[in-house]
């Protein structure tokens, strides 16, 4: 098997290009060797290749920053989806692409695949405009949902909280957005298990594309997440925090440029009965990660 891998400094591309070693010949390219903000320069890229398999963990995921510039989102996120989508199908290889709770408008969750999306920003609609492209195309696909990605590298929540409460004494972090923390390592495996399964029945023609949610079961909100992060470091962690309160305050204490969804967590069923998994809790993959820091 052949898979060509895009994204490789990502915090999920990392992850991927480790886990994916052992199903075959692995092509990783960065955004040196294939640009996404140039749609139509990456059918080149794979008629060249000519992988099994096309995993997409290139986005441009900066949510606030995407208000200043949607349309170079949208080529990135949107339209480089739909071009993947067309030479996927013109090969017949399957792709795995990864999309984003935020394409929901965070009303009413937890949310299913079958709830209407309704996003709030320009990142949402862009990763929305993806799975659209994904879903009108003639490939055979997998998108993977997500949210609230972090890994032990890279840039992320988790880091960051790691390095403020080695500065600060006291942050002010937002309790009223709901959610369910995801590491990148457990995306990455979960992908590998799918694809598994997935080539196994293109093989056999009982293959059926689809969209799932992919997250950690449980939620939590942004001030939960960070105070386990802080608890587990002084746990487990030989750091010096200075730390000493994390106030709880509401989305309207710290406006941003992007609008998040009050409550976006994702349901996971249909992942697990369709794949025969159970989705670990939120807390449980981040007691890993921190060791992995350690």
């Amino acid at each position: 098997m052949k898979i060509l891998l895009f994204g490789r400094i990502g915090q999920v591309g990392w992850e991927l290009n480790r886990s994916l070693q052992p199903l075959g010949e692995i092509v990783v390219l960065d955004q040196e060797d294939a640009d996404f903000s140039d749609p139509e320069s990456l059918r080149d890229v794979v008629r060249e290749i000519k992988p099994d398999v096309i995993v997409n963990a290139v986005a441009y995921t900066a949510v606030d920053k995407a208000e200043q510039e949607e349309e170079l989102v949208e080529k990135i996120n949107g339209v480089a989806s739909g071009v993947l989508a067309e030479e996927a199908s013109n090969i017949n290889a399957l792709l795995v692409h990864y999309s984003t709770d935020y394409v929901f408008d965070g009303t009413q969750g937890p949310y299913a695949e079958t709830d209407s999306p309704n996003p709030l920003n320009a990142y949402g609609r862009t990763k929305l405009a993806g799975e659209q492209a994904i879903q009108s195309s003639a490939c055979d696909y997998l998108i993977m949902r997500t949210s609230w990605v972090y890994a032990s590298r890279a840039h992320n929540f988790l880091l960051t909280i790691l390095k403020l409460a080695k500065e600060r004494e006291e942050l002010s972090i937002v309790a009223d957005q709901i959610g369910s923390p995801t590491s990148a390592r457990l995306i990455a495996e979960t992908t590998i298990l799918c694809i598994q399964q997935a080539m196994i029945e293109r093989d056999n023609g009982v293959f059926s594309s689809g969209l799932y949610h992919l997250t950690s079961s449980g939620s939590t909100s942004w001030h939960g997440f960070a105070e386990q992060i802080v608890e587990m470091a002084n746990q487990k962690l030989d750091l010096e925090l200075k730390i000493k309160q994390i106030k709880a305050i509401p989305t309207t204490d710290y406006p941003t440029p992007a609008q998040r969804p009050m409550n976006s967590q994702l349901v996971v069923t249909k992942l697990e009965k369709k794949f025969g998994l159970v989705m670990p809790h939120w807390k449980d993959m981040l007691a890993l990660c921190v060791e992995e820091i350690k």
